[in-house]
């Protein structure tokens, strides 16, 4: 009889997100994530930032990928982007100063990515 790994836990507390570990569509490692944006009004996490590259904190930049763009593994507790890793590495980011995430940058991020306009009005 061949054992298989148990699931995982579903929710994730946001402050434990950095330990999400982030693999290419082919299975490289990538990453892992840094930040889950969160749309304050629905509390429906619209887009994961990942952290790719860095040593001890320097170098690494975040990319912001909308969530539609992820496959969760509930086995091995790790997400995999849907997208080529080079889509992703030429996607909007940054390194040190994060932009303002206002409806401007989102609407930038989904028409790089091809996926439909995130709404960020309060209304």
């Amino acid at each position: 009889m061949s054992e298989t790994a148990a699931p995982t836990q579903v929710l994730i507390q946001s402050n434990k997100a950095d330990t999400m570990r982030v693999l290419s569509r082919d299975g490289d490692r990538l990453g892992h994530i840094h930040a889950y944006m969160l749309h304050k009004r629905t509390g429906r996490a619209a887009y994961a930032i990942v952290s790719i590259g860095g040593f001890l904190g320097v170098g690494k930049a975040f990319y912001p990928l909308p969530f539609q763009l992820l496959d969760y593994d509930p086995v091995a507790d790790e997400y995999r982007v849907t997208i080529d890793r080079r889509l992703l590495e030429g996607g909007p980011s940054w390194a040190n100063n994060a932009p303002v995430f206002d409806q401007a940058y989102a609407d930038r991020v989904a028409s790089y990515y091809g996926v439909a306009r995130e709404d960020l009005s309060l209304g």
